[in-house]
This record gives C-alpha cells, structure tokens and sequence, in this order.
C-alpha cells in the first residue's frame, strides 16, 4: 500500500490529492466555517467572561454604572465567592456559545452564497444592502436556534450558586417553576436587537477587508490587522443594538409574581425610561461593552478567519477517494 494512503474501511479512504483541488464542496465550506467558528467563539467569550458578568449584573439592576462600580463588583466578587466566581456562568455561555458561534459563521457564508455575494464581482463588492442583510440573517438563524441557551447563561450569571449549581438545573427549575415558553421571554428584542448588532458586525468587517484587499491586493497575514477591524466591527454593532440588549436581559431575568402578567417590550421600555432615564437606563455598562466587545468580536473575527484557512487549506490537500 502506498505510504501516503490511509485505510478507512474496505470501500472508503483518505489519500492525499497528487494535483491540488481549486474549489472546495459546499460540505467542506460548512464543516470548516462549524469549526473554525465554534473555536473562535470559545475562545473570545471566555477571554471577556468576568466584563460580561458585571455587565449584565448592572443590566438588570438599577444601581447606575460607573467603571468605579464595575471594579467593585469584580472586587467583592473575588473576595466573596473566589477567583473563578467571576467566571459563572461561563459553562453555560460556552455551552451556547460555541454552537451560536459555529452556526453564526456558517450561516453567514451560506447567506453569502445565497444572495451571491461570494462571487468576486465589483458589483458584488459594491452591494452594502446585501453584505448588511447577509450578516442580519446569520445572527437570526443563530440567535433563534440557541436562544434558551442564552436565558439559561443569563440567569446562571445574577444568581447565588446555590440557586442554580448547573446548567441542567437552570432548565429543569424554569421548566417546572416557570413554564416551557419562559426559555423564548425576551426573544423579540433579542432579535430586533440582533439585526442591527449582525448586520452591523459583518458588514464592517467585510468592508474593511474588502477595502484593504483592493488597496494592497490581498488579505493581511498579520492576524493584529484582523482583529482592529474586527474590534472595529463590534464596537459599532454592540452600539447599534445595545438598548435592546438591556431589554431582554431585564425580560430573561425577571420573574412576574403570581397572579401578575409578564412585562411586554413596551412595557419594559416604558419601565426604564421613567425609572432610569435614556442614558442612565438604556446605555448603562455600554461604556464597558466598548470595552469587552470589540475585545471579544476582535478575537473571534481573527481566530474564525486563521483557523478557517487553515482547515481549508488541509481540505484543499486531502480528498476523499
């Protein structure tokens, strides 16, 4: 047997390609942008843990922001519940992050293709509309498929431990106490919400490297370039959609007393305008989220697109016999 061939089974194997292919299947895309993305995912979302607790701590509280409080917070929660504290939570973000993440990605690359804005034309280059509405449709496939995931994540980080130990417990206490439809409350600002933050995110990245692939002729190799416009991307995304964010994180988290209806969006709007304020209310902790985000969206945008080259790149090498 050929020293390069590996068996499999007695009808399938693996060898590699004496003559490289120059396109890759639609699978090895899916597969590829699955991995890729859910390892970018993890990766980002675990960097920014500890902000992203204290950010949705203050979300759902009226105590107002302050870079002086958010300290504090991580302070008292270090001191209180010990070094990995600041990282409750986390397993139920990586457990929806990382599929989130994986069918972000791919979902945005099937969007492309799609609306053919993975053909290389000017007019596609040129086409804002449908590079905006390619990334609003990927963050809705992917927000919609793993929701619960995110209420789940929600409710693990501004609890007491003993109220919810894991992830299966969050599910099962809800799906008794609260009913099966509480895992969807606050799936409409989400959404309205993740129009904009998508649309936003990917449309910048893919501008900025649209214009510097036209200004030098190619993609940059050094991965810090990726992850400005990546940083760049997400701090205007979460801005465009940050007021809706504190509107679901105050509908994940609440928990209506007996006898009394659940807030509507409308209702939870009014609630925190006149409670709060504009400022006070819908853009507390955005300050940190400039922080965290672009942070986050940098790292995830830059891993995606190393890891995803270097996953295609093995494919383009190896063919199935």
């Amino acid at each position: 047997m050929d020293s390069r061939e590996v068996k499999i089974s007695d009808s399938v194997d693996y060898s590699v390609s004496s003559k490289p292919r120059t396109k890759l299947t639609n699978s090895e895309v899916v597969i590829t942008s699955l991995l890729a993305g859910a390892i970018a995912g993890a990766l980002a979302k675990t960097t920014i843990a500890p902000l992203d607790r204290t950010k949705i701590n203050f979300q759902i509280s009226r105590v107002p922001y302050s870079a002086g409080k958010a300290l504090q917070f991580l302070k008292e929660t270090y001191i209180k519940d010990g070094f990995f504290a600041l990282w409750r939570g986390n397993t139920a973000t990586l457990a929806r992050i990382i599929p989130y993440a994986a069918i972000n990605f791919t979902a945005h690359e099937q969007w492309k293709r799609i609306l053919k804005l993975d053909q290389n034309t000017k007019e596609n280059r040129d086409s804002h509309m449908r590079r905006f509405l390619s990334g609003s449709l990927a963050g809705v496939t992917s927000q919609s498929l793993t929701y619960p995931l995110d209420l789940a994540r929600a409710r693990m980080a501004v609890t007491a431990k003993d109220e919810y130990s894991t992830l299966r417990q969050v599910f099962v206490k809800i799906w008794i106490e609260e009913g099966p439809r509480t895992f969807y409350r606050g799936y409409v600002p989400t959404i309205l919400g993740v129009i904009p933050y998508a649309g936003v995110s990917f449309f910048t990245y893919d501008t900025l490297k649209n214009s510097y692939k036209d200004y030098y002729g190619a993609f940059p190799t050094n991965p810090m370039i990726s992850l400005v416009f990546g940083a760049v991307a997400g701090a205007l995304g979460q801005t465009s959609s940050y007021p809706l964010d504190i509107v679901r994180r105050r509908m994940q988290t609440s928990r209506p007393k007996a006898n009394m209806p659940k807030k509507t969006i409308i209702q939870t709007l009014i609630k925190i305008y006149r409670e709060e304020g504009i400022i006070g209310g819908f853009f507390k902790g955005l300050s940190m989220n400039w922080v965290k985000g672009p942070i986050a969206v940098g790292i995830s945008f830059a891993t995606y697109d190393r890891i995803k080259e270097f996953l295609r790149d093995i494919a383009f090498k190896v063919d199935i016999v």
